[in-house]
């Protein structure tokens, strides 16, 4: 069942007792989409043991779930997921979830995100997501992959709060959407994006295959490790 698996571009989570939470997707010899699910993991130092793992989830639009990240905030789990037509989002207790719904801002309408990945900024006084989306005078970007927004997480209602959206890295028409999220410490995330040079002809907008560093300074210190 796990020939075709996988855990890149996932955020995990380490556990106080010493075991990991990895997100991972794979796909079934014979299924038509792609599922997702969360391994309990331990590691001694050199290797990563599979101990079991959660729910299952996948949906019908096209190919199903893929490049899962997960997160700890306020004692419970939240995973955003990729999907070719729109973002989905779903919460549980680490391995159980609930049933995925499509990413919304705060007043109903879709976040706009799809075929690319979504990452979490976490911290102790709030939950927020990184993420790339329509609707941002960015058509002649390839999948809307560029700028990178982020923007406050309302973890109740499992939506995005459109008034808290800021603009991370700038779209120079060259996409953004593979990037990553780094807790450095307690009063630091970086998120690092660099500047895919494709389709041919970006450049006219100013790319250059720079890479960017958004350096996120906390006011208040965060408790060590995602979600304190």
């Amino acid at each position: 069942r796990f020939f075709s698996a996988g855990a890149g571009c996932v955020q995990r989570v380490d556990l106080p007792d010493g075991t990991l939470l990895v997100p991972i997707y794979f796909h079934e010899p014979e299924a038509r989409n792609s599922t997702v699910t969360v391994m309990r993991c331990a590691f001694d130092g050199e290797r990563l043991t599979y101990l079991e793992h959660g729910d299952e989830m996948t949906v019908q639009d096209p190919r199903g779930l893929g490049e899962p990240s997960l997160t700890r905030f306020q004692g419970r789990s939240y995973l955003t997921l990729r999907n070719d037509v729109r973002g989905y989002v779903t919460v549980g207790d680490g391995l159980g979830f609930s049933e995925p719904r499509p990413w919304v801002f705060d007043d109903g309408t879709e976040l706009g995100n799809y075929n690319t990945q979504q990452h979490w900024v976490t911290h102790d006084d709030g939950l927020f997501l990184v993420y790339t989306r329509r609707g941002a005078q960015n058509d002649h970007v390839f999948r809307h992959r560029a700028p990178l927004f982020m923007a406050q997480v309302d973890p109740e209602r499992l939506c995005v709060l459109r008034g808290t959206e800021q603009t991370l890295v700038p779209e120079r028409g060259a996409r953004l959407g593979n990037f990553g999220v780094c807790e450095v410490s307690q009063d630091e995330t970086w998120v690092i994006a660099a500047e895919w040079m494709q389709p041919i002809g970006c450049e006219k907008y100013g790319s250059d295959n720079t890479v960017f560093l958004a350096n996120l300074h906390w006011e208040r210190p965060n408790g060590w490790g995602v979600g304190g």
